[in-house]
């Protein structure tokens, strides 16, 4: 067993667990998921079946990964945010085999409180205000906050947010990358 799993913590059977990776106090790890190497996983997380979560994934206290979500590489769960997997959920009805899938890019940033509707992916390094409500696909490099969720900018890959110049170039401030803005669309240059 190469990672940590806290005394209260449980991790039912069939889980794949990387290296490294850490499960704190009251969180539950459900059956054939999948955690990368050097996860956090804090306290009272529970992660539904069949989640998949790449390397170096943080999630932070009071988080709820249901079934559906794919989280890559890198990937940053605030405080008590959560993802749904049914968009028309009813106690009456059973709509198991139903979840809709949804898609956390390398490097993306989800705020605390924030809520991600099914179905919605995330770009890569993009930037979801906490107490956000995401109800649409959210673009590479975006930074979006609010209810409903809207683009008020864009983020570099360290989190710094991005100023393009008059050519729609941007450069961090901390770590002199270039950054394209062409047809509402930013790549890394």
């Amino acid at each position: 067993m190469g990672y940590f799993a806290h005394e209260s913590a449980y991790v039912d059977e069939g889980c794949q667990i990387g290296e490294g990776t850490k499960i704190w106090h009251f969180s539950h790890i459900m059956s054939n998921c999948i955690l990368g190497e050097n996860c956090n996983i804090g306290q009272n997380v529970v992660v539904s079946p069949d989640v998949i979560l790449g390397r170096n994934v943080k999630v932070q206290n009071n988080v709820s990964i249901y079934t559906g979500v794919v989280c890559e590489d890198d990937v940053f769960l605030g405080p008590s945010m959560v993802f749904t997997n049914v968009t028309n959920p009813r106690s009456g009805v059973n709509r198991r085999g139903q979840y809709s899938k949804t898609i956390v890019k390398k490097g993306a940033s989800i705020g605390a409180n924030a809520t991600i509707v099914c179905g919605h992916d995330i770009g890569q390094y993009a930037f979801v205000g906490a107490g956000s409500v995401v109800t649409k696909h959210i673009p590479n490099y975006a930074l979006v906050v609010g209810n409903p969720a809207r683009q008020i900018g864009w983020m570099s890959e360290f989190g710094n947010r991005l100023t393009f110049n008059q050519d729609g170039i941007a450069v961090c401030p901390e770590s002199d990358d270039k950054y394209e803005l062409k047809n509402n669309q930013v790549r890394k240059l």
